[in-house]
Protein backbone atom coordinates (compact mmCIF):
# COMPACT_ATOMS: atom_id res chain seq x y z
CA UNK A 1 0.00 0.00 0.00
CA UNK A 2 1.36 3.43 -0.97
CA UNK A 3 1.79 5.76 1.98
CA UNK A 4 2.50 9.45 2.39
CA UNK A 5 6.20 9.96 2.97
CA UNK A 6 8.59 7.71 4.81
CA UNK A 7 10.59 7.70 8.01
CA UNK A 8 12.97 5.06 6.67
CA UNK A 9 16.55 5.95 5.84
CA UNK A 10 16.95 6.73 2.13
CA UNK A 11 18.57 4.02 0.07
CA UNK A 12 20.03 4.32 -3.39
CA UNK A 13 19.78 1.92 -6.29
CA UNK A 14 22.64 1.07 -8.61
CA UNK A 15 22.89 3.38 -11.63
CA UNK A 16 22.01 0.96 -14.44
CA UNK A 17 23.87 2.95 -17.08
CA UNK A 18 24.90 -0.05 -19.19
CA UNK A 19 21.30 -1.15 -19.68
CA UNK A 20 19.98 0.02 -23.11
CA UNK A 21 16.78 1.18 -21.39
CA UNK A 22 18.78 3.74 -19.40
CA UNK A 23 19.27 5.99 -22.43
CA UNK A 24 16.11 4.97 -24.31
CA UNK A 25 14.38 8.30 -25.11
CA UNK A 26 10.83 6.95 -24.72
CA UNK A 27 11.48 5.22 -21.40
CA UNK A 28 13.44 8.22 -20.13
CA UNK A 29 10.61 10.60 -21.01
CA UNK A 30 8.09 8.36 -19.26
CA UNK A 31 10.20 8.38 -16.10
CA UNK A 32 10.80 12.13 -16.27
CA UNK A 33 7.06 12.73 -16.48
CA UNK A 34 6.29 10.26 -13.70
CA UNK A 35 8.76 11.93 -11.34
CA UNK A 36 7.90 15.49 -12.37
CA UNK A 37 4.22 14.82 -11.73
CA UNK A 38 5.03 13.67 -8.20
CA UNK A 39 7.20 16.76 -7.66
CA UNK A 40 4.42 18.99 -9.02
CA UNK A 41 2.00 17.60 -6.48
CA UNK A 42 4.42 17.94 -3.56
CA UNK A 43 6.62 21.03 -4.13
CA UNK A 44 8.48 20.50 -0.88
CA UNK A 45 11.82 21.19 -2.62
CA UNK A 46 10.85 24.58 -4.06
CA UNK A 47 13.62 26.42 -2.19
CA UNK A 48 16.54 23.99 -2.54
CA UNK A 49 17.89 24.88 -5.97
CA UNK A 50 16.75 26.35 -9.27
CA UNK A 51 15.68 23.03 -10.81
CA UNK A 52 12.41 22.96 -8.91
CA UNK A 53 11.30 26.58 -9.52
CA UNK A 54 12.08 26.04 -13.21
CA UNK A 55 9.96 22.88 -13.25
CA UNK A 56 7.07 24.45 -11.39
CA UNK A 57 7.15 27.56 -13.58
CA UNK A 58 6.98 25.35 -16.69
CA UNK A 59 3.86 23.68 -15.35
CA UNK A 60 2.23 26.81 -13.92
CA UNK A 61 2.60 28.75 -17.18
CA UNK A 62 1.25 25.91 -19.35
CA UNK A 63 -2.31 26.30 -20.74
CA UNK A 64 -3.98 24.09 -18.13
CA UNK A 65 -1.27 24.30 -15.48
CA UNK A 66 -0.66 20.57 -15.77
CA UNK A 67 2.39 18.52 -16.73
CA UNK A 68 0.87 16.94 -19.89
CA UNK A 69 0.83 20.42 -21.45
CA UNK A 70 4.62 20.79 -21.07
CA UNK A 71 6.79 19.74 -24.00
CA UNK A 72 9.57 17.27 -23.28
CA UNK A 73 12.16 19.47 -24.99
CA UNK A 74 11.41 22.12 -22.36
CA UNK A 75 12.77 19.86 -19.61
CA UNK A 76 16.39 20.74 -20.47
CA UNK A 77 16.60 23.88 -18.25
CA UNK A 78 15.37 21.84 -15.28
CA UNK A 79 18.19 19.35 -15.83
CA UNK A 80 20.74 22.13 -16.36
CA UNK A 81 20.02 23.66 -12.95
CA UNK A 82 20.73 20.46 -11.00
CA UNK A 83 24.19 20.46 -9.38
CA UNK A 84 23.88 16.85 -8.12
CA UNK A 85 24.17 18.17 -4.55
CA UNK A 86 21.79 15.34 -3.46
CA UNK A 87 20.06 17.49 -0.86
CA UNK A 88 16.58 16.88 -2.27
CA UNK A 89 17.24 13.14 -2.02
CA UNK A 90 18.92 13.24 1.39
CA UNK A 91 16.93 15.81 3.35
CA UNK A 92 13.68 16.81 1.67
CA UNK A 93 12.00 14.24 -0.56
CA UNK A 94 9.54 11.96 1.27
CA UNK A 95 9.31 9.61 -1.72
CA UNK A 96 12.87 8.29 -2.03
CA UNK A 97 13.51 4.52 -1.83
CA UNK A 98 12.34 2.47 0.02
CA UNK A 99 9.08 4.37 -0.66
CA UNK A 100 7.10 2.72 -3.47
CA UNK A 101 7.44 5.85 -5.63
CA UNK A 102 11.21 5.15 -5.86
CA UNK A 103 12.01 8.80 -6.55
CA UNK A 104 15.65 9.81 -7.05
CA UNK A 105 15.63 13.24 -8.66
CA UNK A 106 19.42 13.81 -8.89
CA UNK A 107 20.07 10.46 -10.54
CA UNK A 108 17.20 11.09 -12.95
CA UNK A 109 18.90 14.34 -13.95
CA UNK A 110 22.11 12.36 -14.38
CA UNK A 111 20.28 9.87 -16.60
CA UNK A 112 18.93 12.69 -18.77
CA UNK A 113 22.44 14.15 -19.18
CA UNK A 114 23.80 10.74 -20.09
CA UNK A 115 21.10 10.14 -22.70
CA UNK A 116 21.36 13.63 -24.16
CA UNK A 117 25.10 14.20 -23.98
CA UNK A 118 25.40 14.87 -27.71
CA UNK A 119 22.87 17.70 -27.58
CA UNK A 120 24.59 19.66 -24.78
CA UNK A 121 26.03 22.71 -26.52
CA UNK A 122 28.10 23.59 -23.44
CA UNK A 123 29.53 20.07 -23.11
CA UNK A 124 32.92 20.71 -24.74
CA UNK A 125 34.12 23.37 -22.29
CA UNK A 126 32.71 21.53 -19.29
CA UNK A 127 34.36 18.29 -20.39
CA UNK A 128 37.70 20.04 -20.76
CA UNK A 129 37.37 21.55 -17.29
CA UNK A 130 36.65 18.05 -15.96
CA UNK A 131 40.04 16.74 -17.16
CA UNK A 132 41.59 17.50 -13.79
CA UNK A 133 44.71 15.34 -14.01
CA UNK A 134 45.59 16.54 -17.48
CA UNK A 135 44.93 20.18 -16.62
CA UNK A 136 46.80 20.00 -13.33
CA UNK A 137 49.82 18.28 -14.85
CA UNK A 138 50.09 20.79 -17.68
CA UNK A 139 49.44 23.79 -15.41
CA UNK A 140 52.34 22.86 -13.10
CA UNK A 141 54.79 23.84 -15.83
CA UNK A 142 53.47 27.36 -16.24
CA UNK A 143 51.43 27.98 -13.10
CA UNK A 144 52.50 31.65 -12.61
CA UNK A 145 51.41 32.54 -16.14
CA UNK A 146 48.17 30.53 -15.93
CA UNK A 147 47.28 32.04 -12.56
CA UNK A 148 47.98 35.54 -13.88
CA UNK A 149 45.83 34.94 -16.95
CA UNK A 150 42.92 33.42 -15.04
CA UNK A 151 42.79 35.97 -12.23
CA UNK A 152 39.57 38.02 -12.13
CA UNK A 153 41.61 41.22 -12.06
CA UNK A 154 42.96 40.39 -15.53
CA UNK A 155 39.87 41.74 -17.22
CA UNK A 156 41.08 41.61 -20.86
CA UNK A 157 42.04 37.94 -20.71
CA UNK A 158 38.95 36.98 -18.72
CA UNK A 159 36.76 38.75 -21.26
CA UNK A 160 38.34 36.66 -24.02
CA UNK A 161 37.88 33.49 -21.94
CA UNK A 162 34.22 34.30 -21.44
CA UNK A 163 33.59 34.90 -25.13
CA UNK A 164 35.62 31.98 -26.46
CA UNK A 165 35.19 29.35 -23.75
CA UNK A 166 32.04 30.42 -21.91
CA UNK A 167 33.79 30.80 -18.54
CA UNK A 168 32.16 33.61 -16.60
CA UNK A 169 34.57 36.51 -16.16
CA UNK A 170 33.37 37.15 -12.58
CA UNK A 171 33.91 33.57 -11.37
CA UNK A 172 37.00 32.81 -9.31
CA UNK A 173 39.07 30.07 -10.91
CA UNK A 174 41.30 27.79 -8.82
CA UNK A 175 44.99 28.59 -8.68
CA UNK A 176 47.57 26.01 -9.71
CA UNK A 177 50.88 25.23 -8.01
CA UNK A 178 54.14 24.04 -9.46
CA UNK A 179 54.68 22.01 -6.27
CA UNK A 180 51.82 19.59 -5.74
CA UNK A 181 50.85 18.12 -2.39
CA UNK A 182 52.34 14.77 -3.40
CA UNK A 183 55.69 16.33 -4.33
CA UNK A 184 55.69 18.47 -1.16
CA UNK A 185 55.01 15.39 0.97
CA UNK A 186 57.90 13.50 -0.63
CA UNK A 187 60.27 16.43 -0.20
CA UNK A 188 59.54 16.86 3.51
CA UNK A 189 58.79 13.56 5.29
CA UNK A 190 57.58 13.77 8.88
CA UNK A 191 56.95 11.24 11.64
CA UNK A 192 54.04 10.75 14.04
CA UNK A 193 54.13 12.21 17.53
CA UNK A 194 55.20 9.38 19.85
CA UNK A 195 53.65 11.13 22.87
CA UNK A 196 50.15 11.24 21.36
CA UNK A 197 47.51 8.77 22.60
CA UNK A 198 46.92 7.40 19.09
CA UNK A 199 50.58 6.70 18.39
CA UNK A 200 51.10 3.22 16.95
CA UNK A 201 47.38 2.60 16.59
CA UNK A 202 46.51 4.25 13.27
CA UNK A 203 47.96 4.58 9.79
CA UNK A 204 46.31 6.87 7.24
CA UNK A 205 46.79 7.09 3.50
CA UNK A 206 45.82 10.65 2.59
CA UNK A 207 43.98 10.46 -0.70
CA UNK A 208 45.15 13.79 -2.04
CA UNK A 209 42.25 14.43 -4.45
CA UNK A 210 42.89 16.38 -7.65
CA UNK A 211 41.91 19.71 -6.10
CA UNK A 212 44.18 19.43 -3.07
CA UNK A 213 47.06 18.00 -5.09
CA UNK A 214 47.08 20.61 -7.85
CA UNK A 215 45.12 23.59 -6.49
CA UNK A 216 45.35 23.67 -2.70
CA UNK A 217 48.32 21.70 -1.33
CA UNK A 218 48.07 23.66 1.93
CA UNK A 219 45.01 21.58 2.85
CA UNK A 220 46.93 18.35 2.42
CA UNK A 221 49.91 19.66 4.37
CA UNK A 222 47.61 20.80 7.18
CA UNK A 223 45.92 17.38 7.30
CA UNK A 224 49.28 15.64 7.37
CA UNK A 225 50.54 17.91 10.17
CA UNK A 226 47.45 17.39 12.31
CA UNK A 227 47.37 13.63 11.87
CA UNK A 228 51.07 13.27 12.61
CA UNK A 229 50.71 15.52 15.66
CA UNK A 230 47.89 13.37 17.05
CA UNK A 231 49.97 10.24 16.56
CA UNK A 232 48.91 8.91 13.16
CA UNK A 233 51.42 7.65 10.64
CA UNK A 234 50.61 9.14 7.24
CA UNK A 235 51.34 8.48 3.61
CA UNK A 236 50.18 10.73 0.77
CA UNK A 237 48.54 8.86 -2.11
CA UNK A 238 47.17 10.00 -5.42
CA UNK A 239 46.63 7.33 -8.10
CA UNK A 240 44.35 9.73 -9.97
CA UNK A 241 41.11 11.72 -9.89
CA UNK A 242 38.09 10.03 -8.29
CA UNK A 243 35.95 10.95 -11.29
CA UNK A 244 33.50 13.38 -9.66
CA UNK A 245 34.01 15.96 -12.48
CA UNK A 246 33.09 13.21 -14.96
CA UNK A 247 30.02 12.30 -12.89
CA UNK A 248 28.82 15.91 -13.18
CA UNK A 249 29.00 15.56 -16.96
CA UNK A 250 27.36 12.08 -16.90
CA UNK A 251 30.45 10.46 -18.41
CA UNK A 252 29.75 7.31 -16.46
CA UNK A 253 32.20 5.17 -18.43
CA UNK A 254 34.99 7.55 -17.38
CA UNK A 255 33.82 7.37 -13.76
CA UNK A 256 33.95 3.56 -13.86
CA UNK A 257 37.42 3.61 -15.42
CA UNK A 258 38.78 6.00 -12.80
CA UNK A 259 37.16 4.02 -9.99
CA UNK A 260 38.82 0.83 -11.22
CA UNK A 261 42.23 2.48 -11.61
CA UNK A 262 42.27 4.35 -8.30
CA UNK A 263 40.71 1.61 -6.18
CA UNK A 264 43.21 -0.96 -7.50
CA UNK A 265 46.03 1.17 -6.06
CA UNK A 266 44.28 2.12 -2.83
CA UNK A 267 43.57 -1.50 -1.86
CA UNK A 268 47.33 -2.08 -1.80
CA UNK A 269 47.53 0.52 0.96
CA UNK A 270 44.58 -1.07 2.76
CA UNK A 271 46.45 -4.39 2.64
CA UNK A 272 49.37 -2.61 4.32
CA UNK A 273 47.12 -1.53 7.18
CA UNK A 274 46.28 2.00 6.10
CA UNK A 275 42.91 3.70 6.45
CA UNK A 276 41.97 5.78 3.40
CA UNK A 277 41.34 9.41 4.33
CA UNK A 278 39.77 11.73 1.74
CA UNK A 279 40.65 15.42 1.89
CA UNK A 280 37.58 16.87 0.16
CA UNK A 281 33.92 16.05 0.66
CA UNK A 282 33.12 15.27 -2.98
CA UNK A 283 35.91 12.73 -3.23
CA UNK A 284 34.93 11.12 0.06
CA UNK A 285 31.39 10.73 -1.30
CA UNK A 286 32.71 9.16 -4.50
CA UNK A 287 34.91 6.63 -2.68
CA UNK A 288 32.29 5.72 -0.09
CA UNK A 289 29.11 5.67 -2.18
CA UNK A 290 29.07 6.83 -5.80
CA UNK A 291 31.70 4.43 -7.15
CA UNK A 292 29.69 1.46 -5.90
CA UNK A 293 26.56 2.74 -7.66
CA UNK A 294 28.37 3.03 -10.98
CA UNK A 295 30.43 -0.19 -10.83
CA UNK A 296 28.78 -2.40 -8.19
CA UNK A 297 30.62 -5.58 -9.17
CA UNK A 298 34.11 -4.23 -8.54
CA UNK A 299 35.50 -5.86 -5.38
CA UNK A 300 38.25 -3.24 -5.01
CA UNK A 301 35.62 -0.49 -4.97
CA UNK A 302 33.78 -2.24 -2.15
CA UNK A 303 36.95 -2.57 -0.08
CA UNK A 304 37.83 1.10 -0.56
CA UNK A 305 34.31 2.16 0.43
CA UNK A 306 34.58 0.20 3.68
CA UNK A 307 38.01 1.67 4.53
CA UNK A 308 37.43 5.34 3.67
CA UNK A 309 37.01 8.25 6.08
CA UNK A 310 36.46 11.93 5.56
CA UNK A 311 39.36 13.82 7.18
CA UNK A 312 37.10 15.54 9.76
CA UNK A 313 35.36 12.24 10.49
CA UNK A 314 38.75 10.61 11.02
CA UNK A 315 39.95 13.18 13.55
CA UNK A 316 36.66 12.97 15.48
CA UNK A 317 36.90 9.17 15.51
CA UNK A 318 40.44 9.34 16.92
CA UNK A 319 39.38 11.90 19.52
CA UNK A 320 36.64 9.56 20.73
CA UNK A 321 38.55 6.29 20.68
CA UNK A 322 42.18 7.19 21.43
CA UNK A 323 42.06 10.83 22.52
CA UNK A 324 43.93 13.91 21.33
CA UNK A 325 47.12 15.41 22.71
CA UNK A 326 46.79 18.59 24.75
CA UNK A 327 47.74 21.95 23.34
CA UNK A 328 44.73 23.14 21.33
CA UNK A 329 44.51 26.93 21.68
CA UNK A 330 41.28 28.82 21.24
CA UNK A 331 40.43 31.10 18.34
CA UNK A 332 38.20 33.73 19.93
CA UNK A 333 37.37 35.27 16.54
CA UNK A 334 35.34 32.13 15.86
CA UNK A 335 34.62 29.95 12.85
CA UNK A 336 31.70 29.75 10.44
CA UNK A 337 31.39 26.16 9.23
CA UNK A 338 29.59 25.55 5.96
CA UNK A 339 28.46 21.93 5.93
CA UNK A 340 29.16 20.91 2.34
CA UNK A 341 26.36 19.06 0.56
CA UNK A 342 28.66 16.17 -0.35
CA UNK A 343 29.71 15.88 3.28
CA UNK A 344 26.08 15.80 4.39
CA UNK A 345 25.31 13.19 1.74
CA UNK A 346 27.82 10.83 3.40
CA UNK A 347 25.42 10.28 6.34
CA UNK A 348 28.15 10.79 8.91
CA UNK A 349 26.77 13.81 10.74
CA UNK A 350 28.27 17.33 10.94
CA UNK A 351 31.84 16.13 11.49
CA UNK A 352 33.49 19.43 10.54
CA UNK A 353 31.56 21.22 13.29
CA UNK A 354 32.15 18.37 15.75
CA UNK A 355 35.88 18.50 15.10
CA UNK A 356 36.16 22.26 15.51
CA UNK A 357 34.13 22.20 18.71
CA UNK A 358 37.01 20.23 20.22
CA UNK A 359 38.98 23.49 20.18
CA UNK A 360 38.42 25.36 23.47
CA UNK A 361 37.15 28.94 23.65
CA UNK A 362 36.27 28.99 19.94
CA UNK A 363 32.75 29.98 18.83
CA UNK A 364 31.57 27.66 16.04
CA UNK A 365 28.57 28.59 13.90
CA UNK A 366 27.08 26.28 11.27
CA UNK A 367 25.49 26.92 7.89
CA UNK A 368 23.57 23.88 6.67
CA UNK A 369 22.53 24.82 3.17
CA UNK A 370 23.89 24.40 -0.36
CA UNK A 371 26.30 27.16 -1.42
CA UNK A 372 25.11 26.80 -5.01
CA UNK A 373 28.53 26.42 -6.62
CA UNK A 374 28.31 22.90 -8.05
CA UNK A 375 31.75 22.53 -9.67
CA UNK A 376 31.79 23.60 -13.31
CA UNK A 377 28.21 24.77 -12.76
CA UNK A 378 29.50 27.75 -10.77
CA UNK A 379 32.13 28.67 -13.36
CA UNK A 380 30.51 28.56 -16.80
CA UNK A 381 28.55 31.55 -18.08
CA UNK A 382 25.12 29.88 -18.50
CA UNK A 383 24.87 28.90 -14.82
CA UNK A 384 27.23 31.12 -12.81
CA UNK A 385 24.49 33.59 -11.89
CA UNK A 386 22.24 30.72 -10.87
CA UNK A 387 25.00 29.50 -8.55
CA UNK A 388 25.12 32.96 -6.99
CA UNK A 389 21.34 33.10 -6.68
CA UNK A 390 21.13 29.72 -4.93
CA UNK A 391 23.94 30.68 -2.57
CA UNK A 392 22.53 34.00 -1.37
CA UNK A 393 20.96 32.62 1.85
CA UNK A 394 24.37 31.14 2.70
CA UNK A 395 26.13 34.43 1.97
CA UNK A 396 23.72 36.30 4.23
CA UNK A 397 24.22 33.80 7.03
CA UNK A 398 28.02 34.13 6.80
CA UNK A 399 27.74 37.92 6.95
CA UNK A 400 25.42 37.77 9.96
CA UNK A 401 27.69 35.39 11.86
CA UNK A 402 30.72 37.58 11.04
CA UNK A 403 33.33 35.10 12.25
CA UNK A 404 37.05 35.39 11.67
CA UNK A 405 37.24 32.15 9.67
CA UNK A 406 35.01 30.67 6.96
CA UNK A 407 35.50 26.96 6.25
CA UNK A 408 33.93 24.20 4.21
CA UNK A 409 34.87 20.65 3.29
CA UNK A 410 34.13 21.76 -0.27
CA UNK A 411 36.92 24.17 -1.31
CA UNK A 412 34.80 25.59 -4.16
CA UNK A 413 31.94 26.30 -1.77
CA UNK A 414 34.26 28.06 0.69
CA UNK A 415 35.64 30.28 -2.08
CA UNK A 416 32.13 30.96 -3.42
CA UNK A 417 30.91 32.13 0.00
CA UNK A 418 34.02 34.23 0.53
CA UNK A 419 33.65 35.91 -2.88
CA UNK A 420 29.99 36.80 -2.51
CA UNK A 421 29.72 37.90 1.11
CA UNK A 422 31.21 40.56 3.34
CA UNK A 423 32.42 38.04 5.91
CA UNK A 424 35.44 39.33 7.88
CA UNK A 425 37.15 35.95 7.41
CA UNK A 426 40.77 36.19 6.26
CA UNK A 427 40.45 33.54 3.53
CA UNK A 428 38.36 30.51 2.56
CA UNK A 429 39.77 27.45 4.34
CA UNK A 430 39.25 23.76 5.01
CA UNK A 431 38.29 22.81 8.61
CA UNK A 432 41.52 20.84 9.02
CA UNK A 433 43.48 24.06 8.51
CA UNK A 434 41.74 25.49 11.58
CA UNK A 435 42.78 22.45 13.62
CA UNK A 436 46.36 22.89 12.43
CA UNK A 437 46.26 26.55 13.43
CA UNK A 438 44.80 25.73 16.85
CA UNK A 439 47.66 23.29 17.44
CA UNK A 440 50.19 25.89 16.30
CA UNK A 441 51.26 23.72 13.35
CA UNK A 442 50.87 26.40 10.68
CA UNK A 443 51.82 30.05 10.73
CA UNK A 444 49.23 32.82 10.37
Amino acid sequence: MTHEGSLDAPTRHVIDWQNPDFADPVKLDEEMRRVFDICHGCRRCFNLCDSFPRLFDLIDTSPNEELPDVKSEDFAPVVEACTLCDMCFMTKCPYVPPHPFQLDFPHLMLRHRFANADSNKNAFVQKQLAEMDRNGTLARVASPVINWASDKSNTPVRAVMEKSAGIDRTATLPKFHSRTFISADKADPISPNEAAPAYGKRKAALYATCFVNYNKPVTGLAARSVLNHIGVETKAAYPGCCGMPFLEQAELGRVAANAAKVSKELVKLIDDGYDIVALTASCGLMLKFEWALVCPDNADVKRVADATYDIDEYVVDIARKEGLPHGLKGLPEGVTVHLACHARAQNMGPKAAEMLKLIPDTPVDVIERCSGHGGTFGVVKPTHEVAVKVGRPVFRAAEKQARGHIVSDCPLAAQHIFDHSTTPARAPEHPIQIMARAYGLIED
